[in-house]
């Protein structure tokens, strides 16, 4: 049985705009947060330091809420991307983890980072 593969050209050009979106993400994040050394892609926002009036400490605490949410999803997005590379690696990028078909191209395109296809997610989504 012959393994199911996107061309290598395509899998290169994923692989750079995986590769870009990495880079990215963590210079986005080191612009909010510290790597805290508890694994790859872990990050911790940091708490701004304004002054000690009222004024102040409260637009820090918005600040560092709104840091917090955006670390959250800045980490999920470099976990996909490393994800992905990961699959590039292994030689299953662009494969369905639901049915093994290849994802069409035009959805890695369009999110670099899916795991499976748009009907895939629909069946998913109906049998919920």
């Amino acid at each position: 049985m012959t393994k199911k593969t996107h061309s290598k050209s395509f899998i290169e050009e994923m692989k750079g705009v995986l590769t870009a979106e990495q880079s990215k993400l963590e210079k986005t994040l080191v612009r909010i947060a510290h790597k805290t050394g508890k694994g790859a892609g872990k990050y911790d926002a940091d708490f701004p330091e304004y002054g000690d009036d009222e004024d102040e400490n409260a637009m820090e605490v918005a600040e560092y809420s709104s840091s917090l949410s955006l670390e959250s999803e800045l980490e999920k997005s470099l976990r996909d991307a490393n994800n992905a590379l990961k699959r590039i690696e292994e030689g299953t990028y662009g494969v369905d983890k639901y049915t093994g078909d290849l994802i069409a191209e035009g959805r890695l395109r369009a999110r670099p980072t899916s795991t499976s296809s748009v009907a895939s997610k629909k069946t998913l989504t109906q049998e919920m």
